[in-house]
């Protein structure tokens, strides 16, 4: 194969966002030759993710993942953006740390000659979270530490409080993404963050609520009320928000639980006490890794519902993800108790939505899953469950859903 004939593309442009896709292309290879296709990305904690796929040359010398199946490596058949998607961390129980959303994310790729291992072409993509104009304001407004993004153009536009992990500390790329969708997105920290305490012994609703209000308050925001968007732990405390916080109007769950689990969780002369888990309930993987699916108990029986959040005190609509191979908890089990819950009390402003396949972290688009990591809450490694592709394609489908939900009840279009 001649060098210099060969390139390797990326279509429409090496700059694109985080969750766009884009078409991967090598030319002037030697028609039926073997090809190997390889992505590298190095993370803001300097953890290298890989990914490679084994492809044949067609008769006019081209790959184009777009319709040439991958014949072995990270992923097999045609899988459009397999290289980002299927992107796995050299150090073990690694999740892609993102932090800096003002950077974008670098993805090297090479494409080598298959039989000899010889690099062909390269190129490299930029992977964006802010749009032009986009507006990204850190946060210390009384009590409240985030950062909030607004969208370029004249608004007001609906608002959005992002909750994330209980790894403490902020994530900004899903809110950064969902703010270029035209949405006002706080990503709210809520400890192991600035000056918030590291190990809070409890959780104070009205932390929550003073950011409700300064959010609804906002002159870009476009009322009457907001969105929650939240994932694990902070599941529960969007559910409470929902419950007993004025002026919110969507919410959506991603594979959380309908009870209060980890820390207390405060509200006025109201305690929430955690769900507390069944220790012989946990299990171990062959390789010595939690499983920690069943450690929940049911928070409908006796004792445990004093954890049990009284969502049929809302009054707005719910949109609750869960991903069926989710081994952090038991979601799909949480989210169908929780619509139950509601259709007793004679509430229809609820959908559920599951994956079957998809493990604990759903996250934006082309995320790299993340089969297992260290669980704060449990003080050791835990497997998250899933399989990469299906989680994958489970994370493409909630994102869309996540989009026409927030339209759908924060007034972009009529109910």
């Amino acid at each position: 194969m001649a060098q210099s004939q060969i390139r390797l593309k990326i279509l429409p442009s090496v700059r694109s966002f985080f969750d766009k896709m884009v078409r991967v292309k090598v030319e002037g290879l030697t028609p039926h030759k073997p090809v190997e296709l390889r992505s590298k990305l190095v993370d803001d904690k300097g953890v290298i993710f890989k990914a490679s796929a084994l492809y044949k040359a067609d008769e006019s010398g081209q790959v184009d993942v777009f319709h040439t199946p991958s014949l072995g490596g990270s992923y097999t058949g045609v899988e459009p953006m397999g290289l980002f998607w299927a992107l796995a961390p050299d150090a073990p129980h690694t999740k892609l740390m993102k932090k800096d959303v003002l950077s974008p994310t670098r993805v090297a790729l090479e494409a080598l000659n298959g039989e000899t291992g010889e690099v062909l072409a390269s190129e490299s993509t930029e992977r964006g979270y802010m749009i032009e104009g986009m507006k990204r304001i850190p946060l210390q407004e009384g009590r409240i530490r985030g950062v909030l993004f607004i969208p370029p153009g004249n608004g007001p536009f609906p608002g959005i409080v992002d909750l994330y992990t209980f790894g403490g500390g902020l994530t900004e790329p899903r809110s950064s993404l969902l703010a270029s969708k035209g949405f006002v997105v706080l990503a709210l920290a809520y400890f192991r963050y600035q000056d918030l305490p590291k190990n809070p012994k409890n959780l104070d609703l009205e932390y929550f609520e003073e950011a409700v209000t300064y959010l609804r308050k906002r002159p870009e925001v476009k009322g009457p009320g907001i969105g929650v968007i939240s994932i694990s732990h902070s599941g529960a405390l969007a559910l409470s928000m929902s419950s007993f916080l004025s002026g919110i109007s969507a919410t959506v769950c991603i594979n959380a639980c309908n009870a209060n689990t980890v820390l207390p969780l405060h509200y006025k002369d109201i305690v929430f006490p955690p769900l507390p888990p069944v220790m012989e309930n946990v299990k171990f993987t062959e390789s010595g890794l939690a499983d920690i699916r069943d450690a929940l108990p049911d928070p409908t029986k006796g004792k445990n519902r004093a954890s049990l959040i009284p969502i049929e005190r809302a009054t707005c609509h719910f949109l609750f993800a869960a991903s069926e191979d989710d081994h952090n908890w038991n979601s799909t089990f949480f989210a169908s108790q929780a619509a139950e819950i509601l259709k007793k009390h004679g509430k229809k402003s609820y959908e559920v939505v599951t994956y079957p396949k998809a493990g604990h972290f759903l996250d934006v688009p082309y995320m790299p899953y993340c089969s297992s990591g260290f669980h704060p809450a449990v003080g050791s490694v835990v497997v998250f469950g899933g399989e990469p592709k299906a989680h994958s394609e489970a994370q493409l489908d909630l994102w869309e859903r996540v989009q026409e939900f927030f339209k759908t009840h924060l007034g972009n279009k009529s109910t």
